[in-house]
């Protein structure tokens, strides 16, 4: 089990400074959609130059020309990149096709799919490396989280891994956790307290705990 940050709401030098603070307790670290819309994939670029060793992934949310994304990004520094579920099969597939040339990894986020079910049994059969469920700003606004939608993607996926996003906090992430995704990916629940180096950490070691039981 990995814990990604997730980057959103600042610009690169933000960006980076914070990553300095938890790079210890994180995994992976996410550049948000609203970082790519302002900053472009230059702030892809900067945050993997400046953590070489850290996995860093591109939250582009494909959903067209995917092959083409998938090789800008790619050629940026990112590691993973995403497409959405709610996009054409043949841009996912050629998402796929484009980043294993590459060596690089898919995360479908299934944000704004209705039958997430069945999309994810479709999904895992276009050979993916993680499926997410995400529960995005507005619906949290809502009281809304993804932990269901875990549960049900971890009963039909078999081959790529599963991911949440949506709200997760400290307090929450125990209930996370009992349903064993691969991926935990945390934006305020880390970035919008005082302390950060200590949540992440605190995040970090009741998942490390949860996994040696």
């Amino acid at each position: 089990m990995e814990l990604q940050l997730a980057l959103d709401l600042v610009n690169i030098p933000e960006a980076i400074e914070l990553v300095k603070e938890v790079q210890d307790s994180i995994d992976i670290v996410e550049i948000g959609t609203p970082i790519i819309n302002s900053e472009g994939h230059a702030a892809v670029r900067e945050m993997k130059n400046a953590f070489p060793n850290l996995t860093v992934l591109a939250d582009i949310k494909i959903m067209d020309a995917a092959g083409y994304e998938v090789s800008q990004a790619s050629a940026a520094g990112a590691d993973i990149i995403t497409i959405l579920g709610a996009a054409e099969d043949s841009s996912i597939q050629g998402a796929v096709e484009e980043a294993k040339k590459l060596g690089k990894k898919i995360l479908v986020d299934l944000i704004a799919v209705k039958d997430i079910e069945q999309r994810a049994k479709e999904l895992d059969s276009f050979g993916v490396d993680y499926i997410c469920v995400h529960t995005g700003y507005d619906l949290q606004a809502e009281g809304k989280n993804s932990f269901e939608d875990l549960e049900t993607i971890k009963g039909v996926v078999k081959n790529a891994k599963t991911a949440i996003a949506g709200g997760i906090k400290l307090e929450t992430l125990p209930e996370v956790i009992k349903s064993q995704p691969d991926l935990i990916i945390v934006g305020g629940g880390i970035t919008s307290k005082d302390d950060k180096t200590a949540v992440a950490a605190e995040m970090k070691k009741l998942i490390e705990e949860s996994t040696v039981a």
